[in-house]
């Protein structure tokens, strides 16, 4: 998960390269702990430098979610902080850093065309083992981008006149991966998007519509929606959805701003009342390593306040 720049992603993607340079997982032993690296390269500037664009005004879309209910009736809340990485570690690192870091929670590429790393050990045997140690799980989808996403590692886009449909399709898929994985009905599954251009009106829009198609079909099948995006694009143009009356919007959001603050409080052009019921996760750091009972791994930070695996 990224939301930084195409410039500042190559440098971002060679230190993932270089934090993953080691034992078959990606770790690397050592004997220093505990460690925090900050990655080399510029990250962009500090949120609070530039501006945010003016938010678009958006359409409502709207489907019938009759299987809200059924979907969210299973709900299992982690409050804490997690990390994500690119691929899941191996289950002895996991209980390396279960035992010595301040972790409890992990995101997991459970699906998509696009995900940025495989997942050789990601089964439910994993899933089961690190269950057993006490992690808590968030797993993420990575599909489609935004039709004006200027990512050149994630090519395939959105089709603003099949977004809802593409949606739908793509969540059957998370819900089949998750029912692989042996997660339970009403898990969340995050829809990666990552950063895009803003101002673009019919972009944005495709991107809610999109979502909702995502969300209304993984109520359908029992599962909650969550959404994760950088705060000065895909979270903004979701919270300009809400107020304009889209539905089903997603029951979770996870939004990334880089600003070091271990928190849920929320960002800009995310009203105080939405997704506050327990339903955030911060992404406040990103591309840096960490060593913990002698695994490092690169990592991105997170504070959870909102819904994890059942």
């Amino acid at each position: 998960m990224r939301f930084l720049g195409p410039a500042a992603l190559t440098a971002a993607s060679l230190v993932l390269l270089l934090a993953t340079d080691g034992l078959p997982d990606g770790s690397t032993a050592s004997a220093a702990e505990p460690v925090a690296v900050a990655a080399p390269g510029p990250a962009g500037p500090p949120p609070a430098a530039a501006a945010a664009p003016a938010p678009v005004v958006l359409r409502a879309t709207v489907l019938a979610d009759r299987s809200r209910t059924k979907a969210l009736a299973a709900r299992q809340v982690f409050s804490g902080p997690g990390f994500d990485a690119c691929t899941a570690p191996s289950p002895e690192t996991m209980a390396a850093w279960k035992q010595n870091s301040p972790y409890g929670a992990v995101g997991i590429y459970v699906s998509g065309g696009q995900r940025g790393c495989s997942q050789p050990r990601l089964t439910a045997d994993w899933v089961r083992r690190v269950r057993a140690m006490g992690w808590q799980l968030m797993p993420t989808h990575v599909g489609l981008q935004a039709p004006c996403s200027t990512l050149g590692n994630k090519p395939k886009r959105i089709d603003p006149a099949g977004a809802v449909r593409q949606g739908q399709t793509e969540a059957a898929e998370a819900a089949a991966a998750l029912r692989a994985l042996g997660l339970g009905p009403g898990s969340p599954v995050y829809l990666d998007i990552e950063s895009y251009p803003r101002g673009d009106r019919a972009c944005a829009q495709s991107v809610v519509d999109f979502t909702v198609g995502w969300t209304q079909k993984l109520h359908q099948e029992g599962f909650r929606s969550g959404f994760y995006s950088s705060a000065d694009s895909g979270i903004a143009d979701l919270a300009a959805a809400a107020r304009a009356g889209s539905s089903p919007l997603p029951d979770a959001i996870w939004y990334a701003r880089w600003d070091g603050r271990a928190d849920t409080a929320g960002v800009s052009g995310l009203d105080a009342g939405q997704w506050s019921d327990r339903q955030r996760i911060h992404q406040y750091q990103g591309n840096v390593q960490e060593t913990w009972g002698g695994a490092t791994l690169g990592i991105d930070r997170n504070q959870l306040d909102g819904p994890v695996a059942t």
